[in-house]
């Protein structure tokens, strides 16, 4: 009877030790995208923002052996595009900080620009920072007014021009 629990308990743990769903490690991921492209066009690395040709050039080269790899060596997808997009001098996620010059009001909102309906606002008070970040989220219907100073903020929709005529 012992032999037969110990068989099941070894069982038991080598199912459990082998997982069904195997992981891809991330260093992997170059191997494979080489593979499902042509194999006589390697997939050329973008060093700068004018060799960026689709989203398979945004795959950073990786680290030498026994070096530790930069940011830009290691960076991948909209990371890389924006680090190549910084050395060139071009703020990709419009990272400014708003007009805080004045008070938005209900007339004279601060304009948010947004490519979703909703945007995240940090407001710091008028005058500049006056008070602790409050942080509000105006969306295109509705605006949203700052509980401590009472600036109010809007959002102005972003589209990108589509080329396909249909309307989903």
């Amino acid at each position: 009877m012992f032999a037969l629990r110990t068989k099941s308990a070894f069982s038991a743990a080598r199912l459990i030790s082998s997982p069904v769903n195997s992981t891809r490690f991330f260093s992997i991921s170059r191997f494979v995208l080489n593979s499902n492209s042509n194999p006589n066009t390697p997939v050329k690395t973008a060093n700068s923002l004018s060799e960026v040709e689709g989203p398979e050039t945004l795959i950073g080269p990786g680290a030498k052996p026994d070096t530790v790899p930069t940011d830009l060596e290691q960076a991948t997808g909209l990371e890389r595009l924006e680090l190549l997009g910084k050395f060139d001098g071009i703020d990709f996620f419009d990272q400014k900080p708003l007009d805080a010059s004045r008070r938005g009001t209900i007339a004279d909102p601060i304009v948010v620009d947004s490519f979703d309906d909703n945007r995240f606002v940090g407001c710091t008070g008028y005058p500049a920072d006056s008070h602790e970040v409050l942080w509000l989220n105006p969306t295109v219907d509705q605006v949203a007014r700052c509980w401590e100073c009472g600036s109010v903020y809007k959002v102005n929709r972003v589209t990108i021009p589509q080329a396909d005529p249909h309307h989903h």
